[in-house]
């Protein structure tokens, strides 16, 4: 049986318009909106992978500002394709400067648009994507820290400033 690494690495971004409007996907397959944002392949360094993973989701350009949150799902997962167990996932959220291009879907995204910064928590519902946005609205100059759990249902464990 192969095995996962100890910890898959993923980021995610903010982006934000001139407009102070905010990004948002749709995921094909969750059928959930959330922000743009990926596993880190091998050799990316994160910021370059935040990079890669918005052009394919939305097919924009973006300039990687802030890292404002570190979390981790630290629930476990029955593996598929030959893999055990997914492990714990690191998500590295930064906020994101819009520089260019036009929004599109992709084979991962149903539905790509600017959403007015006061209206994102109408369409982000699922607990810790919510939790990660307050962290963005809140956001002053201290990296937030968050551990949760997803199943047997969403468990917020730990919040605090690191």
């Amino acid at each position: 049986m192969k095995q996962f690494p100890t910890h898959i690495v993923a980021v995610d971004g903010i982006i934000e318009n001139a407009n102070n409007e905010i990004l948002l996907v749709k995921h094909q397959h969750h059928g959930v909106w959330t922000v743009p944002g990926g596993q880190v392949e091998f050799g990316e360094n994160l910021m370059d992978a935040l990079k890669r993973e918005i052009k394919e989701e939305c097919g924009v350009e973006v300039l990687v500002n802030k890292l404002i949150c570190v979390s981790s799902n630290t629930c476990t997962y029955q593996g598929y394709n030959g893999y055990g167990t997914i492990p714990t996932k690191v998500m590295f959220g930064f906020t994101c400067k819009y520089v260019s291009g036009e929004l599109c879907t992709s084979e991962e995204t149903s539905e790509s648009c600017w959403i007015p910064k006061h209206e994102v928590l109408n369409y982000i519902k699922v607990p810790n994507l919510v939790e990660r946005f307050k962290t963005y609205l809140n956001f002053s100059s201290d990296v937030k820290y968050l551990e949760y759990i997803t199943k047997p249902e969403y468990n917020l464990r730990l919040k605090r400033f690191i």
